[in-house]
């Protein structure tokens, strides 16, 4: 068994890191089987898998840690939240993965789902705090958290969500960001914790846009910008979906690389089950 939080911390060059969601339809399971293998030849220092919204995904997702814990070369990270679980839900599910070697998790509070036209159903346990508190109760598990550089959505201010950041951190092991594209957050967020008194891992969540119809609806939600010079990059595409990749991948690459020059411990990349951008940003950058 592997602590990731320790690996990225001690990790002498930048860790490369990326997550996968669990299979919701015979498809997307059958490419899930093709992107696997495609993306375990990367060597990726962890694959955190995501948890559906409300826990819809609660099977599945224990389903496919257990799988890339025990079929592939790569540690496994399982996302957890409180949104829709009682308590003693969340600790069945945390016991099972004790039992199965998995001590790698994502304490979440939950995200309401894509479309937005559902509220997120509440949990017994209200904050991630809470669940990285249960979870520390009952196994020696590595625990991370999400960021968010420009603010959570759900925050007064920001100064109030680097605050409750930093009191998450002084729990948990590390941090994933949520998804940007201006490296100035992702600094300004390292800055605040460190002033704060929280030196721990803060690894950028990076994403390749691929589509501007799914990244405003993505943005809508986490509360993230698209800055101008990104829409007019993507803008100028128009229709065509090959020219959107190319310079998705290439927007994810110029900002990954310029992460990891201010010192970003490695790079976290939101794959969206696609393997093609994944290699091409591992590449380009001569990680994994």
């Amino acid at each position: 068994m592997a602590k990731i939080a320790k690996v990225v911390a001690e990790s002498v060059k930048p860790t490369f890191s990326v997550e996968l969601w669990p299979p919701r339809s015979p498809a997307s399971e059958a490419k899930l089987e093709q992107t696997l293998p495609i993306l375990e030849k990367l060597h990726p220092t962890f694959t955190s898998i995501t948890y559906g919204a409300g826990g819809s995904t609660r099977e599945k997702t224990h389903d496919l840690v257990l799988k890339i814990k025990r079929e592939t070369s790569t540690e496994p990270m399982a996302h957890l939240t409180t949104a829709a679980h009682n308590k003693s839900e969340l600790v069945n599910i945390l016991q099972r993965y004790l039992a199965a070697g998995v001590e790698n998790i994502l304490a979440l509070r939950g995200d309401p789902p894509l479309s937005g036209d559902v509220a997120l159903p509440p949990g017994e346990l209200v904050y991630a705090i809470e669940l990285v508190e249960l979870a520390r109760s009952m196994g020696d598990f590595s625990i991370a958290v999400a960021a968010h550089p420009e603010g959570h959505p759900d925050s007064p201010d920001l100064k109030t969500d680097r605050i409750m950041l930093a009191r998450k951190l002084e729990l948990a092991d590390m941090a994933i960001t949520q998804f940007f594209f201006d490296a100035d957050d992702y600094s300004r967020l390292v800055d605040d914790l460190d002033r704060l008194g929280v030196s721990k891992p803060v690894l950028p969540g990076v994403m390749a846009p691929t589509s501007l119809k799914t990244l405003e609806r993505m943005v809508l939600l986490s509360g993230a910008k698209i800055p101008q010079k990104v829409r007019r990059r993507l803008d100028g595409a128009g229709d065509d979906v090959v020219a959107i990749k190319t310079i998705g991948v290439e927007i994810a690459t110029e900002l990954s690389a310029e992460l990891l020059k201010r010192g970003a411990p490695g790079i976290h990349v939101y794959t969206m089950n696609d393997a093609s951008t994944t290699v091409e940003i591992c590449k380009s950058l001569g990680l994994g």
